[in-house]
């Protein structure tokens, strides 16, 4: 699969347009929204969201309930996760994933699997001077992303078949060949048995990552946490202090999900 490069954030930033694309990337993962929870989240006063998600509306990617909530709007397509439970879990892994961040000093996320895509709930920089940027907002596919393919182990052959070589993959160019089907799925098969899986610039020439998956408390994968380094600390990200970092962390997530439902 070719490398598709991540855009670099422009040196200067049109606020406005920022903050309407932020919402839209808020509706599309959280399935709805409210001024106050958006205005905390944009740093901003209500009326300003209120003028935002007017235009939103207007132009078809927002719609508003009969509580006054704003939903995902028909412009958004047929991508959003549209999961009522993404920003509660956000919200719950939020304080570890910082933590860990600043423990390991690399760039730690949240994702969860939309088909085969996944979605970035959360991401949060690392401290050292060279760290990868965060991917909050982003979409990318799974199947070459270390957070997506300790999710799609998770799934059955049958699963996998449907969504890497059904008539609708090969219409989106996603398909997989036999050959290329069943060496992805004996990879797979190894990641679920170690617990974790990797990304070795599948993605982005320069970027690499581990991840484990997140369970609700019926043992269920919802989510995965990855951490994302520079390919030169690909073997220090794969070190056993990394890794007992990372999995105290999704252990100590996993703890306060026991009263999610999802």
């Amino acid at each position: 699969m070719q490398k598709r490069p991540v855009p670099a954030r422009p040196p200067y930033v049109v606020e406005s347009v920022d903050r309407a694309l932020r919402l839209i990337q808020m509706l599309r993962d959280h399935g709805s929204l409210r001024l106050r929870s958006a205005a905390k989240e944009l740093d901003v006063a209500e009326s300003t969201v209120h003028r935002l998600m007017a235009m939103l509306v207007f132009h078809g990617f927002a719609i508003q309930d009969e509580s006054r909530a704003y939903l995902p709007g028909m412009a958004l397509g047929e991508g959003p996760a549209r999961l009522s439970w993404t920003k509660q879990l956000r919200d719950y892994a939020m304080p570890h994933i910082e933590l860990l961040a600043d423990r390991s000093g690399e760039t730690v996320n949240l994702v969860v699997r939309v088909g085969t895509k996944i979605h970035f709930l959360w991401s949060q920089e690392g401290t050292r001077m060279l760290r990868i940027v965060s991917r909050a907002g982003a979409v990318m596919p799974a199947q070459t992303s270390a957070g997506g393919r300790i999710l799609l182990a998770e799934l059955s052959e049958e699963s996998l078949r449907r969504l890497y070589q059904s008539p609708a993959a090969k219409a989106h160019s996603e398909a997989l060949a036999d050959s290329e089907f069943e060496l992805f799925v004996r990879d797979l098969r190894l990641m679920q048995r170690n617990g974790y899986a990797t990304a070795n610039q599948e993605i982005e020439k320069g970027v690499t990552a581990i991840a484990l998956p997140l369970r609700d408390h019926s043992g269920r994968a919802i989510a995965a946490l990855s951490v994302s380094a520079p390919a030169t600390r690909f073997s220090e990200l794969m070190s056993p202090r990394v890794m007992s970092l990372a999995l105290s962390t999704k252990e100590d997530i996993e703890a306060d999900l026991t009263s999610m439902e999802v």
